[in-house]
């Protein structure tokens, strides 16, 4: 079974940004990759960005429980907030509207 892959939106702190000022795109990225793969995962890319955050990585993971403990390390450190968003392939999707499901609208 595939590993569950998530997209981790980056916004650094004032010494957050410090730190990457001083170690560079490349060290941060090696170090984001260490992480990762100390808790069973894959990075497939890191990308930095102008805008609202600051970096995107997208990686797989064994589970949401890994996706935890490497949400609550990043925020104890208090040089990042990072936001876990897990993604679904079309397939996922097709898989997820065949489900079927008891629901009824408020009001219905």
């Amino acid at each position: 079974m595939e590993m569950p892959k998530y997209l981790w939106q980056v916004t650094y702190s004032p010494s957050g940004a410090a730190g990457l000022q001083q170690e560079g795109g490349t060290a941060r990225r090696d170090a984001i990759t260490r992480m990762v793969e100390s808790i069973g995962g894959t990075v497939e890319s890191c990308h930095f960005a102008l805008g609202g955050h600051d970096m995107f990585v997208i990686g797989n993971l064994p589970d949401d429980v890994a996706a935890a403990a490497l949400s609550i390390r990043t925020a104890a450190a208090g040089a990042a907030r990072s936001e876990s968003i897990t993604l679904l392939t079309p397939e996922q999707i097709d898989e997820a509207v065949k489900r079927p499901t008891d629901y009824r609208a408020p009001g219905k």
